[in-house]
């Protein structure tokens, strides 16, 4: 293998030196003893609970009886408690996420103890009272005693519970929070495979590290690799490629290397659980609305005798196009296909009536329609006209993520415009701050979001920008 910097032999720097790079201690003994610290808390704080609920119901009798149906719920706690990772490494960065998880495990573990006394015919045996209330009681206790518990992690593992290196080894800088830092040139740090003597070097200076980041040129990425595979060691090398393709994930193949660029944002049952929330609020609109449907398109068709409806081509789901439905609110002459001109404030092509239905947000529920045909959501990114300009560019020539907001149905309404970005997009800056928008929705989807601007549309109905 050819190295381009040959290391310098070990003598040739002090050994204090090479302790100084790896001067922090193994984390794992302290990780394993704060799992320990935790999981006899939750098993004292949950026997606790259920002491305490057959005391208060029962006096000093209910105390074993509690203490009794502590240790029939135990097992199943634990076993659950340890399948869900409520003793993880998750779960020491983010106690909140194990008190969670924690307390999902007492709630199914409680589950399968009254499960398990139905069908033996054995609950008669214990009162209900006491094992309510030693559920309740434990719910209370466990959260408490991790809470504390968080003091005795910080005083074993410190502020961060994991140890992470970087070796900067010639390769682009990386700024990476609480990380240490090496430079290999200064260590004589070089991944020789041929050199023990220079593998030595390497082995000391991770033997505390949990993950280890090499910063090289892409002609010691390969060697670098080899050496983390053989340090039992969690390693990554920096690849720019990933950033550029903004990568997911990455497998292997067919002996090939694949990068996954992209994946849908919801899974089968999240689009179930949103295609049951457009359709429970269109459906009701629609009947509610009715009226008010029939009176705008009778104003619009007497207005001029033109045609009620403005069908335009717009983008969809999935980079596809489909004929989006609005009260028609510009004259004949003035409708634009398109959409390559942004409506202006006192636009000349806009008639009397469609000033009003478009200040008013009506001439847009005619897409109710589209909602229920499947075309578009109640709540998602808006569909834009493929005309549509930002300055003088066209919307995709802006911001090459522009393509990644169709990866949902387009929405009646959004995120962007509960925030106000509505109107002409004059500037290019103007399509930006929508997009940010969109793409933050899209990263952040779930069905209380959609509630939540829902609700949130009806201050921004009527608008100073919706002309």
């Amino acid at each position: 293998m050819n190295i381009a910097v040959k290391p310098k032999p070990a003598a040739s720097l002090p050994n204090i030196v090479l302790r100084e790079a790896s001067l922090q201690q193994g984390l794992e003994r302290r990780r394993l003893q704060s799992y320990l610290a935790i999981m006899l808390g939750d098993i004292a704080m949950l026997l606790l609970g259920f002491v305490a609920g057959g005391y208060l119901y029962l006096g000093h009798e209910g105390v074993d009886q509690g203490l009794l149906l502590g240790q029939l719920v135990l097992p199943a706690f634990l076993t659950i408690a340890l399948y869900n990772n409520s003793y993880s490494l998750d779960t020491l960065q983010r106690p909140f996420h194990g008190i969670a998880r924690a307390l999902m495990a007492l709630l199914v573990s409680s589950a399968v103890v009254i499960f398990i006394a139905f069908y033996t015919k054995s609950s008669r045996d214990f009162s209900r009272v006491t094992f309510t209330s030693g559920v309740l009681f434990a719910s209370a206790l466990i959260p408490w005693m991790r809470a504390q518990m968080r003091a005795f992690v910080a005083w074993r593992c410190g502020n961060f519970v994991v140890n992470e290196l970087v070796i900067d080894d010639g390769g682009p800088v990386i700024d990476l929070p609480h990380v240490r830092r090496v430079d290999a040139a200064r260590f004589s740090l070089v991944p020789d495979s041929a050199d023990p003597v220079a593998l030595d070097r390497i082995g000391n200076l991770l033997r505390n590290v949990d993950r280890v980041i090499i910063s090289c040129p892409p002609d010691r990425r390969h060697a670098w690799a080899m050496i983390c595979k053989g340090a039992a060691i969690e390693g990554e090398v920096i690849d720019d490629t990933i950033a550029e393709l903004d990568a997911l994930g990455a497998r292997l193949a067919g002996g090939r290397g694949l990068l996954l660029v992209s994946v849908g944002p919801l899974g089968l049952r999240m689009r179930a659980l949103k295609r049951i929330f457009d359709l429970a609020f269109a459906i009701p609109a629609i009947i509610l609305i009715s009226p008010l449907l029939v009176v705008v398109a009778l104003a619009i068709k007497l207005s001029d005798g033109g045609p009620v409806l403005f069908v335009q081509r717009r983008m969809g789901l999935g980079n596809t196009f489909f004929n989006m439905l609005k009260f028609r609110s510009m004259t004949m002459s003035g409708s634009d296909q398109d959409g390559a001109v942004s409506t202006a404030r006192d636009d000349a092509r806009v008639t009397r009536i469609g000033s009003f239905i478009r200040r008013t947000s009506i001439d847009e529920l005619p897409q109710l329609f589209n909602v229920l045909l499947g075309d578009m959501s109640v709540v998602g990114p808006r569909p834009h006209a493929i005309g549509s300009h930002a300055g003088d560019k066209l919307f995709w020539e802006v911001d090459a993520r522009y393509w990644q907001r169709h990866a949902l149905k387009p929405g009646m309404t959004g995120l962007a415009q509960i925030r106000g970005l509505r109107g002409a997009t004059n500037r290019e800056s103007d399509l930006a701050q929508r997009l940010n928008a969109d793409l933050e929705y899209l990263n952040g989807w779930s069905i209380w979001r959609d509630a939540a601007i829902l609700v949130a549309t009806l201050r921004v109905i009527v608008h100073e920008k919706a002309y």
